[in-house]
């Protein structure tokens, strides 16, 4: 059975570490903790660009609007622009929202299609990648989300992560430095990943912990039994 088991910091960088089975959770600053951190197999992240606010001049409160800077997007200081210099170090990367930030070239666009033909918001969304295959566009309705219960303002659906850890291929350790309420996480585990996660805000760091904790159970539920030690004699005679 897989425990969880929270352990409050005794270190600098990070103010609880929840462990989860396969999965590691850290509450706290990923420009703090992601330096401490081993190089993993993938990132698979959604970070947060306030074009919401850029459209509309209005605040959102935890994130501030994007500014131009030599001629390019780039992060405020809640999200400095080393932050994706340090993303970038995994062998495989998808980052979502990519197409705001001053990123390589990239052969391989995800797209995310909504199916809504309602223009007041996006019918698409598109996701950088460093993977050397083909664009790629997976087709689920926005409305969907409804079915998962919608944890935070940005959350992706369950669907299309899963589709994003297929896209990384065999890579073991996948990570996510703005986990929001942790649907790679989720994803991740339901597809015999380990996973590492990283949110600042202690309410949807709960929420993850909670929804990653109910993944790891489930796939618990679906391991195979061990074969039970059977006693035979030599030359297949029966044991009396």
């Amino acid at each position: 059975m897989n425990e969880r088991t929270i352990q409050a910091s005794s270190s600098p960088h990070w103010i609880d570490r929840c462990q989860i089975g396969d999965a590691t959770l850290y509450l706290g600053d990923c420009r703090e903790i992601l330096p401490t951190l081993p190089r993993v197999d993938a990132v698979i992240t959604d970070p947060p660009y306030g074009m919401g606010d850029k459209l509309s001049g209005s605040g959102s409160g935890r994130w501030k609007k994007l500014y131009v800077e030599k001629g390019g997007f780039s992060w405020d200081q809640e999200a400095p622009q080393e932050v994706v210099e340090l993303l970038l170090k995994a062998d495989k990367a998808i980052i979502w929202g990519g197409n705001f930030f001053e990123l390589p070239p990239s052969r391989a666009w995800l797209v995310w299609n909504k199916i809504i033909r309602n223009f007041s918001t996006s019918v698409c969304e598109l996701a950088w990648t460093n993977l050397d295959r083909p664009v790629d566009a997976f087709d689920y309705s926005h409305g969907q989300l409804a079915t998962e219960g919608k944890h935070h303002p940005t959350q992706k659906p369950l669907p299309l992560m899963k589709w994003c850890v297929d896209r990384v291929g065999d890579a073991a350790v996948i990570l996510d430095p703005f986990m929001g309420s942790g649907s790679t996480g989720v994803a991740a585990i339901q597809m015999g990943r380990k996973f590492i996660g990283i949110e600042r805000e202690p309410k949807y760091f709960d929420i993850a912990c909670r929804r990653i904790e109910d993944a790891q159970r489930q796939e618990s539920l679906f391991e195979p039994e061990a074969p039970k030690a059977e006693q035979t004699a030599l030359f297949g005679s029966e044991v009396a």
